[in-house]
């Protein structure tokens, strides 16, 4: 079965040809990455007069990628909740019309669904093995461990640890389209923590990568770092410390999270180490940090986030302890960090871990799998806010 996956819920104009749920016959996906890194952020309107611009040459390079026709495709899929209101209804109201026009069945798809079937695909991987978290590693919750890795498909039931610039929960799955949310922040994702504490550094837009390569000691270039003083902008060696700003866990109870009070702590340590009252603006600590600060900074915030994500799936996997899988999906997933402390858990592939069109098209092939029924191309509503469970 091929499916024409469809994707514009946020920032990226996404179309991919995908067979039987794994098999990735074509992913084409057009970011507006350099158009947001001016502002910081993504404005909804910009984003929605780009896809406007981008959909139709995006799907039809996918299907000429995949070597496919329209006779050839026998679903197309659509994200269609959560997301920005005008990009939802710029990928949907295409979706229907080529439902339409081609009399093909028509999937609506739930965006958290499609991260968590990214580790389905074929280009998908198990996580990178290196030094875990400080809770350790996904083994011996009572004599009981996870699947092998020579499965290459995650076995339920499973943790899905949902991480992305909007989302940060965990979900419990018993069995394919089965989903219940047993965990979830109280205020920002992890995502927008990395993106606000980027900014507080003055690192560039989207935060996750810029927090990474500055953990690793690379944040030189004057045009990633307008307005920063010189000594941020040479080519100097540094070698970051992750220990050398404590920050504090929050405290929540049961698996739920809380990332503002973290974006918080690190605003006053910030302040703290510049010698700058509360009152200071935020937006201009950055020049008076030096590259050392940032870096250190940087690589402080991130193991911290990483350990506090770790401890909430080592307290699922004790609470649950019938759980034969780990998976890990969403935007953050793609951090390197990450994937070396949750080393026993399934990862997309770098390239799957953002937005795309080939996960919602895997999504929508399992649901067909477990018995979904097509929605009406002329009634398609779409859903900036719903629950995964809905």
């Amino acid at each position: 079965m091929r499916i024409l996956g469809i994707e514009t819920s946020c920032d990226e104009t996404a179309a991919s040809v995908v067979e039987d749920g794994v098999k990735i016959l074509s992913n084409v996906v057009v970011s507006q990455i350099d158009i947001f890194a001016e502002y910081g952020g993504v404005i909804p309107e910009v984003a929605a007069r780009s896809h406007l611009e981008a959909m139709m040459p995006v799907i039809d390079k996918a299907l000429d990628d995949a070597g496919c026709n329209w006779d050839d495709i026998d679903a197309i899929a659509v994200t269609h909740a959560p997301g920005l209101l005008g990009s939802l209804l710029i990928g949907t109201l295409t979706a229907r019309t080529l439902a339409i026009l081609h009399n093909k069945p028509l999937y609506a798809v739930h965006h958290l669904k499609s991260h968590v079937y990214a580790n389905w695909l074929h280009q998908s991987s198990k996580g990178k093995q290196g030094t875990p978290c400080h809770s350790g590693t996904l083994q011996g919750r009572s004599g009981q461990s996870l699947c092998p890795a020579e499965h290459i498909a995650p076995c339920f039931p499973l943790l899905a640890l949902v991480v992305s610039g909007g989302h940060t929960q965990i979900l419990y799955m018993p069995g394919h389209n089965q989903f219940e949310i047993i965990g979830t922040t109280h205020d920002d994702a992890v995502g927008e923590c990395f993106d606000k504490v980027a900014k507080i550094l003055g690192l560039p837009y989207p935060g996750g990568p810029s927090i990474a390569k500055a953990a690793e000691g690379i944040i030189c270039s004057s045009d990633t770092l307008k307005g920063a003083r010189p000594s941020l902008q040479s080519s100097e060696h540094i070698i970051p410390s992750s220990n050398r700003y404590k920050l504090p866990h929050p405290k929540v109870e049961g698996l739920d999270f809380s990332f503002s009070g973290l974006k918080t702590a690190v605003l006053r340590a910030v302040q703290k180490e510049v010698g700058v009252p509360i009152s200071y603006p935020s937006h201009k600590l950055k020049d008076l940090l030096s590259r050392q600060q940032v870096c250190d900074f940087a690589a402080s915030f991130q193991k911290t986030a990483v350990e506090i994500l770790c401890e909430k799936i080592e307290m699922a996997l004790t609470k649950y302890p019938e759980t034969k899988s780990v998976v890990v999906a969403g935007g953050v997933s793609a951090n390197e960090e990450l994937r070396g402390a949750l080393k026993d858990a399934y990862f997309p592939a770098p390239s799957l871990s953002g937005d795309n069109g080939a996960m919602v098209a895997a999504a929508a092939y399992y649901e067909i799998q477990s018995g979904a029924n097509p929605t009406n191309p002329y009634s398609l509503n779409i859903y900036p806010r719903i629950s995964i469970e809905k």
